[in-house]
């Protein structure tokens, strides 16, 4: 049976002695916050499974020297919002980081698989998954929910030792350290995305003011969201958000009238909502901007996306791995390689990609 540990007492004999490799995994609550609400830490170290109360005093003060030991290994599992709570919790991003999810990509074996099913192809053990929407917070958990995540962490070593002689064999170990590198320095920085309005599809389909628009008010409300810990769309949602950057009020009056008029609207902000609106960004005059894409485009894409394909069926990787349709959209707009387009996928795709770029 795992190990409850609620005290930092309790933590420090595990600890004494730095292990080679821990596994992690955590449960959060992100429904009603920003920030996820780190609600239980399971970690093994050798063959000792704990379960960690983050929300006990000094837990989390307890936890964070380990998680930033760079002796230790840090053994997860498609850890990328695991990332952002132990981050805000714990002040640390856990490095080194293996990610069994990103190695079994790069090692050919699939991409963006579940624990359940990488542990099932790799140790042939099925896991059941009754307590995926549990009440993490809750005290004490069931018996159910401890089985449940003491399992998430159970296997990761044994994922870890076949990944890793994969990759090992074929020459990919540095791939999957710059990968890991690149997601612990991103959730280290936690800087939010520079032009928010990229990702949003209907932007392409305003003009060159009306994005500047959406970018001040998806900046606003970042901003907003993060200091009031509240879900992005419940401080604005993007359809209000574009249908403001499209049609924007003429005053402070014109401006509550539209947001009377939305179910969804934060009226209680439209001050705030006014001066986002009109107040001009330090950077604006770099703003990148989207435009629906012409027959050309398509077609120059098509020929990027199908490069991209040949040279991923030729080094055994799934779909997706060596370049997603949105980078590949990224590098054709600006001309400019894309930080997830960098290091060794960058060596992999200069050479085909930049004469379809420069034809």
């Amino acid at each position: 049976m795992p190990d409850w540990i609620d005290t930092p007492a309790a933590l420090q004999p595990y600890l004494q002695t730095r292990p080679a490799r821990i596994g992690l995994d955590t449960e959060f609550v992100r429904e009603r916050t920003y920030w996820p609400q780190l609600a239980l830490v399971q970690m093994t170290i050798g063959e000792d499974i704990m379960l960690i109360d983050p929300l006990a005093p000094g837990m989390a003060e307890a936890i964070a020297p380990v998680l930033a030991d760079p002796s230790v290994v840090k053994v997860m599992h498609s850890a990328s919002e695991d990332l952002v709570a132990f981050q805000h919790t714990c002040g640390v991003v856990p490095t080194p980081l293996f990610d069994t999810q990103i190695a079994a990509a790069l090692a050919g074996v699939a991409g963006g698989i579940g624990y359940q099913k990488l542990v099932e192809q790799i140790t042939g053990v099925a896991l059941g998954k009754g307590e995926t929407r549990s009440d993490w917070l809750r005290r004490p958990l069931s018996d159910a929910q401890l089985q449940y995540a003491a399992d998430d962490v159970r296997y990761l070593f044994a994922l870890h030792d076949a990944l890793q002689e994969k990759l090992t064999a074929l020459g990919r170990l540095d791939w999957l350290q710059q990968d890991c590198e690149r997601f612990t320095t991103l959730a280290a920085q936690d800087d939010g995305e520079r032009w928010p309005h990229l990702a949003m599809r209907s932007a392409q389909f305003l003009d060159a003011d009306a994005q500047l628009r959406l970018l001040r008010l998806l900046r606003w409300r970042e901003r907003q969201a993060r200091s009031s810990d509240r879900p992005r769309s419940w401080i604005l949602d993007n359809e209000l958000a574009v249908q403001l950057a499209r049609h924007p009020p003429a005053d402070r009056e014109s401006l509550q009238k539209q947001l009377d008029a939305h179910p969804k609207a934060p009226r209680k902000l439209g001050d705030a909502l006014w001066r986002a609106l009109t107040t001009p960004l330090d950077d604006e005059a770099d703003i990148p901007t989207l435009r629906a894409a012409q027959d050309a485009d398509k077609a120059a894409l098509r020929r990027l996306q199908d490069a991209v394909a040949r040279r991923s069926a030729e080094l055994s990787l799934p779909d997706g791995v060596l370049g997603s349709r949105k980078h590949l959209e990224a590098l054709l707009d600006s001309g400019q390689w894309p930080a997830a387009l960098s290091g060794w996928r960058h060596r992999e795709l200069e050479p085909l990609l930049t004469p379809l770029l420069n034809p």
